[in-house]
């Protein structure tokens, strides 16, 4: 590769997070910033493709503390983007640039539209619902779980972690010294280097209540995106947890109006009146009212007429056979409905073929129909939702 060709440079370094290699993306970043210093510059340079697939490569990872801290520097260069309108006001003003500064005004107004963005909330979204679903362990309850283990396993988890203690001393040292350092501006000045004190994200993830920290986002993409299916499989996730029914209810027939075939919409729908079906009696007027509600709202699903849960699973199976996801959804969802059905869920998902497809006028072709989006997605399933770690390997 030449190593002077910025845009290669920026290619590997993109296929590189894909990839999970965080520090190799992050060493071939650095060849085009300035000082050696990668993180500040790309910061300043508002270089925002880089920090969301960081913080989504971190979030596939399981390292949400600098998943978080990616993402919300996304957040924050919009932050940046609307107060820096306010000195253009004045500008605009002066100058009598009335026609740019009208299409200043309306850049404003839909600000929070841009895909950027979308990403970044969506991701800080998944980020506090993964730790909702995985909150933090106290120390305590550490020592206790590390207790119970063999003296063989705790030693060898004992040196793991003295390893990685080592290891973060050395690069904070590193860091330090870097920081310490100053540089020498186009004027002749010294400046000295931020020094971050939250490198890893750690305080990010000290927050009471991760779902209200989660709605807080999700009403902006309510806002500025409410025609994208991802702002109502976010809200679903919310609101499911928040035993908030008639809002997930709501996202639902959103997801089923925009696209009824996509496995997510298929998922929600499935999982939602799976979910009112187990809750317990009710016992206010409110909740007999909503009961009410979803009985009433199942009638208007045309998937779930006269057919049982289980019954228009199998019926969007046999619709879908062919797709990977969709087989994966279906997998996903016979394991919730079914748990005794464990093995057949992980054996669909196994006899998922990636033949020949249709490439045009019905003639057959040997394109791959696999993505790797839905691949990690598929992998996440096994690993996760279905708690088979042997599949997924």
């Amino acid at each position: 590769m030449d190593l002077a060709d910025r845009y290669l440079n920026s290619k590997c370094v993109k296929r590189m997070l894909e990839a999970d290699q965080v520090a190799l993306a992050e060493k071939t970043a650095v060849l085009f910033t300035k000082d050696g210093d990668q993180h500040n510059n790309l910061y300043d340079m508002q270089c925002m493709w880089y920090e969301l697939a960081s913080g989504e490569s971190y979030l596939r990872q399981g390292d949400l503390g600098r998943a978080l801290k990616k993402f919300l520097a996304v957040e924050k260069h919009y932050l940046d983007i609307t107060e820096d309108q306010f000195d253009f006001h004045s500008y605009c003003l002066r100058k009598m640039t009335l026609r740019t500064y009208v299409e200043m005004l309306k850049l404003q107004d839909r600000l929070h539209s841009y895909a950027y963005f979308q990403k970044a909330a969506s991701g800080v979204i998944r980020c506090y619902l993964r730790l909702y679903d995985f909150p933090l362990k106290p120390t305590t309850e550490e020592d206790d779980e590390l207790s119970k283990l063999p003296s063989s396993q705790k030693k060898k988890l004992r040196q793991k972690q003295r390893k990685a203690e080592a290891r973060a001393k050395k690069e904070a040292v590193v860091k330090s010294d870097e920081s310490s350092a100053t540089c020498v501006s186009k004027l002749g000045k010294r400046q000295a280097k931020v020094v971050d004190s939250d490198p890893n994200g750690e305080q990010l993830l000290q927050v009471e209540d991760p779902l209200m920290e989660a709605t807080k986002y999700l009403k902006l993409l309510q806002k500025h995106s409410p025609d994208s299916s991802e702002t109502h499989l976010l809200s679903f996730e919310v609101n499911i947890r928040k035993q908030r029914i008639l809002l997930a209810l709501k996202a639902v027939k959103h997801l089923v109006r925009l696209d009824a075939d996509s496995p997510d919409s298929h998922r929600c729908m499935i999982k939602f009146f799976h979910k009112a079906g187990s809750l317990s009696a009710p016992v206010t007027d409110d909740e007999r009212l909503v009961l009410e509600i979803v009985k009433a709202e199942r009638l208007t699903f045309s998937r779930l007429e006269g057919k049982t849960l289980i019954d228009a699973n199998h019926v969007f199976l046999e619709t879908h056979k062919d797709s990977l996801i969709h087989r994966a959804a279906v997998a996903e969802l016979l394991h919730v409905l079914e748990p005794n059905k464990k093995a057949d869920a992980v054996k669909l998902i196994e006899e998922s073929s990636n033949g020949p497809v249709s490439v045009r006028n019905g003639v057959q072709g040997s394109l791959i129909n696999w993505k790797l989006k839905d691949c990690i997605d598929v992998h996440k399933c096994l690993d996760i939702a279905l708690d088979e770690r042997d599949a997924a390997l």
